[in-house]
């Protein structure tokens, strides 16, 4: 396996409209890039593979950490950077990851990440900007949770001047698609640790997040769709947990049968 300085590994399953930009975007601070698919049908592998990047297939069997946590074995790379095929990374950003992985600084690294989605961009609520950790020193880290998966690492931790752009959404089918597997994900990891739920406690958990995204985090300051998307956002939660639920109900019916 040959050595590299950096590596950036993108996760993908049918990402034929984002994987070229993404591929040329981050040629501009890697020398080495990794795909790693969950068996498109698309012509995403065939792209990927056209625009210099190396592709490996796994199946993601709804489990992101393990994905991310497969690409770590796939790599001899010193430093390895986390990208979605739907992110772009501002040229600021670029200069400071490059200079990171010259200097070898063991530091794990917080980006600041701005949404895109249905063509506007986002400042509260859901959508708000966030910073979330990417740049790693490749042996430092693990990731846990299926869903919203999370990097454990204990290196001390750098902020990187410049912002990656997450363009989320383009349409409400997508919206929906991802709203239903990653429910799903959620309630199946929440079941297999054992955690319960009920319809009380569904609707005490949906009211307050919505509350949280709408009033707090001033979700409303983002017009109609900052409205719309903190009330998804109250119908996300409520799903998850009555998913949650359902599971617990089936597991018990299954122990009476027998």
């Amino acid at each position: 396996m040959l050595m590299f300085n950096l590596t950036v590994v993108i996760l993908t399953k049918n990402e034929q409209d984002n994987i070229v930009e993404v591929i040329n975007n981050v040629k501009k601070c890697a020398d080495d890039i990794l795909v790693v698919d969950s068996f498109s049908t698309d012509n995403t592998i065939r792209l990927a593979k056209a625009n210099g990047a190396r592709v490996v297939c796994r199946e993601l069997d709804n489990d992101f950490s393990e994905q991310r946590n497969f690409a770590l074995t796939q790599t001899q790379a010193k430093w390895i950077l986390y990208v979605d095929a739907d992110e772009r990374l501002s040229d600021e950003l670029i200069n400071n990851i490059k200079s990171i992985v010259v200097t070898n600084e063991d530091k794990q690294c917080i980006i600041k990440r701005k949404s895109v989605a249905f063509g506007q961009e986002f400042n509260y609520g859901v959508l708000r900007a966030d910073f979330v950790v990417r740049l790693f020193p490749r042996a430092s880290v693990k990731w846990i949770n299926k869903v919203h998966e999370q990097p454990l690492c204990s290196l001390p931790k750098k902020k990187l001047a410049g912002y990656i752009k997450h363009y989320t959404y383009n349409n409400w089918d997508q919206y929906f698609n991802k709203f239903n597997q990653y429910t799903s994900i959620w309630a199946q990891n929440a079941h297999e640790r054992n955690k319960k739920s009920s319809i009380v406690a569904a609707f005490f958990h949906a009211s307050a997040d919505f509350f949280q995204m709408l009033v707090i985090q001033k979700g409303f300051l983002d017009g109609k769709l900052g409205f719309v998307l903190s009330l998804n956002h109250f119908f996300y939660v409520w799903v998850k947990y009555i998913k949650l639920r359902q599971l617990r109900a089936e597991q018990l019916n299954r122990k009476k049968k027998n």
